[in-house]
């Protein structure tokens, strides 16, 4: 099992990551004590603490409504979510995040960034990254492009879902139509590889697998690969963008004991928003809220930049104070810390006699 070292170490009754407990052992043991247990999603390690100060004991980086890190690919690039983000970027965001807190993480690890060795390399990163938990999912969209000395040159022809010899293009964003899964056994085997990945590093590493199907295919394909899912060594189940409370119910009735995610996807996705209770009665025991953070922080920003440049600085209650802000990073931790390592300075000689 990969060590962590976050630069602070967790503190003796900690609701997250406790001394000497892996990351993925506590989200084991959280997931295990009843509830629908909120994961806020964030997409740095500052949104990350906030998260942790906040009194949640898990936190999400990425943005799982939208995929592939949806908030890290607007925070750390920029840009949209539509597949411009890589797989070093998104270890090294979960790296910074999991070194900045002490609850355990579940990083997006979209669909492993290609096939099933990709997924082993994956899933062992997000393991030396300190991650609790993974997520992958079985969206993929087929391409295959003309040679140009086919009949058609350069016409691009899209394929159904599974058909070999072709090359995968960037899929949609979760929530949005237009979305192709991969077979069902191709996805089944990418879990298998993940399993794998995880045995050959003596991890604990929590493994959420994710299907698309519902909006690709059908209610009754995402159900049929869940339970296949479950079957192969799953940790997490997670349906996105179901769409009603039935569906919902549907979904927490397959494959009994093992734990279910919902996606509260702020502002409107396709899936009910429920209150942590109400989920808890269907059946969930992981609820994420994947805009949350992005979404106010984008808002409060601009309205900074709106006031600034009409020729003032945002109103007091719209900031935290400058001891707050320093509260929040650590700075009096870090002080505290500090005076075990300070060495007494000893008193200049003053030279004596004539020279």
């Amino acid at each position: 099992m990969a060590a962590r070292a976050p630069y602070f170490a967790p503190e003796e009754g900690a609701r997250g990551i406790r001394p000497g407990e892996s990351p993925a052992a506590a989200l084991r043991r959280i997931l295990a004590t009843p509830g629908a247990h909120q994961a806020p999603c964030c997409f740095d390690a500052l949104g990350a603490r906030l998260v942790e100060r906040a009194g949640f004991p898990i936190c999400f980086m990425g943005g799982i409504s939208v995929l592939k890190g949806f908030c890290v690919s607007a925070a750390r690039l920029g840009l949209p979510d539509v597949g411009l983000i890589s797989y070093g970027e998104m270890v090294d965001q979960g790296r910074l995040i999991t070194e900045a807190v002490s609850v355990p993480v579940i990083g997006d690890g979209d669909n492993g960034y290609g096939n099933s060795m990709n997924i082993k390399r994956t899933v062992k990163g997000y393991i030396n990254a300190g991650l609790a938990g993974i997520m992958l999912e079985d969206q993929g969209r087929r391409v295959i492009i003309m040679s140009k000395y086919a009949q058609c040159p350069k016409k691009l022809y899209i394929l159904n879902a599974g058909q070999k010899g072709n090359k995968v293009a960037p899929k949609a964003c979760g929530h949005t139509e237009g979305r192709k899964v991969i077979s069902r056994e191709e996805a089944v085997m990418h879990i298998k590889a993940a399993i794998d990945a995880r045995k050959e590093s003596a991890s604990d590493i929590v493994i959420v697998a994710r299907t698309d199907s519902r909006q690709a295919v059908s209610l009754d394909e995402a159900l049929w690969r869940v339970q296949a899912f479950a079957d192969a060594g799953a940790d997490v189940l997670f349906i996105d963008a179901l769409a009603s409370i039935e569906e919902m119910k549907a979904f927490c009735a397959v494959a009994p004991g093992v734990p279910k995610m919902a996606n509260m996807l702020e502002g409107g996705g396709k899936t009910p928003i429920l209150t942590p209770a109400e989920l808890k009665e269907i059946g969930f025991s992981l609820v994420v809220y994947p805009l949350s953070l992005i979404g106010v922080a984008m808002r409060a920003m601009e309205d900074a930049l709106l006031a600034i440049k009409g020729g003032g600085v945002p109103p007091p209650a719209s900031l935290p104070s400058f001891q707050e802000i320093k509260d929040t990073l650590g700075f009096n931790r870090y002080y505290q810390e500090d005076k075990q390592y300070t060495v007494p300075q000893a008193e200049p000689s003053m030279p004596t006699g004539n020279p």
